[in-house]
């Protein structure tokens, strides 16, 4: 489990909370990240020191996958969903404060109504000012070509000789040859 840049828990007390350069030598390399994480699972599940274990991915690209098509009905009912919650939250928070017995739930309709045709108005307004630019929407991501396993000197040699073992007894692709060393 990762943790955001900062948080220091009892289990990232030696992670650093500045951005650093790894250390410690590659001990694996894998074309796949699930793969490089299959690997330290496999040590951590051998009691191996695994504060001493860092996924590095190298040769990163960020990749943009088209999703679909946008059009201006997509947009306005998005936004008008969107205004609706909206609508919903203040008719409700409204409907705290409100004197009249018996229209709550006027007061609450009402609310969604008008929120939901703002936030429709705002996703044409918003999508008219493209003029067809961008007319698709996307997933983007980054990803590496390459997740190097690294280990603190002191522990590599184990290391490897473990992750050679699950490679020798599983049916995961060998890993490559890691030469390099941080």
């Amino acid at each position: 489990m990762s943790s955001p840049m900062g948080f220091r828990g009892a289990a990232g007390a030696g992670v650093p909370n500045v951005p650093t350069l790894p250390t410690g030598f590659a001990v694996a390399a894998y074309p796949t990240y699930l793969q490089a994480q299959r690997a330290v699972e496999h040590l951590a599940q051998n009691d191996f020191a695994i504060q001493d274990v860092t996924i590095v991915g190298t040769d990163l690209q960020m990749v943009e996958r088209v999703t679909g098509k946008l059009t201006s009905g997509k947009v306005i009912g998005a936004g008008a969903a969107s205004g609706a919650w909206m609508g919903l939250f203040f008719g409700l928070l409204m409907s705290f404060f409100s004197q009249v017995e018996g229209g709550v739930l006027l007061l609450i309709l009402v609310a969604v109504l008008v929120g939901a045709l703002f936030g429709a108005g705002m996703g044409w307004l918003g999508y008219s000012m493209t003029k067809g630019r961008r007319d698709f929407t996307s997933a983007s991501q980054v990803v590496a070509r390459r997740y190097d396993v690294l280990c603190e000197p002191r522990t590599a040699e184990a290391a490897r000789n473990l992750l050679a073992r699950m490679e020798l007894g599983g049916n995961n692709p060998p890993p490559r040859p890691a030469a390099s060393a941080f």
